[in-house]
């Protein structure tokens, strides 16, 4: 069971729980075409926003293996959530887990998603116990792929045309970190 203790900080955010108070803030990005362009939903309306808040609000802790920790990505500086980062637990026997983020586009570029994964990847590995964690992305969505390279994440699979995403054929990037490799980044 992983249940942070909320809001986790970095030296410019804050992660916290989703609230329904974020409901703007959320619009703002999942309401943009570039924003859900490689997500399988569609940029959303205002209810449908809503509807995934509402589930989003409910998501803050790990108790098991299928579970997602979501949490909204504050930046004080600009008073907003810009975005959000998850983790979901895969699989308790086999110590897996799977990360992921969306950021708004105004806020790309700066630092701010390797900086807030980075507390999920802890939360994964030190916190929960996991062995190893994947992230996964279309290989056209190069700011994803690239700052999961950062992370130290490698590139384990190129899955070609595995699925058809968004009517036509799709391939997929699979990266994995393992709690060693992730304790070794730390130390060096």
């Amino acid at each position: 069971m992983l249940r942070p203790d909320h809001p986790l900080t970095t030296d410019r955010l804050v992660l916290r729980p989703f609230t329904e108070s974020d409901l703007d803030d959320l619009y703002a990005y999942q309401s943009l075409p570039d924003v859900a362009r490689y997500l399988y939903w569609d940029a959303r309306e205002r209810d449908q926003v809503a509807e995934a808040l509402k589930k989003k609000v409910e998501q803050d802790h790990l108790a098991a293996e299928g579970d997602y920790l979501v949490l909204a990505v504050h930046w004080p500086e600009v008073g907003k959530v810009i975005g959000e980062v998850n983790l979901n637990y895969l699989s308790e026997e086999n110590r897996q887990g799977e990360t992921g983020f969306i950021f708004h586009p105004a806020y790309q570029g700066k630092g701010l998603a390797r900086e807030a994964t980075e507390v999920m990847l802890r939360l994964g590995f030190a916190d929960l116990g996991l062995h190893r964690i994947i992230g996964r992305c279309d290989p056209r969505n190069d700011p994803s792929w690239r700052l999961m390279e950062r992370l130290g994440f490698r590139r384990e699979a190129h899955f070609v045309q595995n699925e058809i995403f968004k009517g036509e054929w799709g391939d997929e990037f699979v990266y994995a970190m393992l709690a060693d490799e992730w304790r070794a980044s730390r130390s060096g």
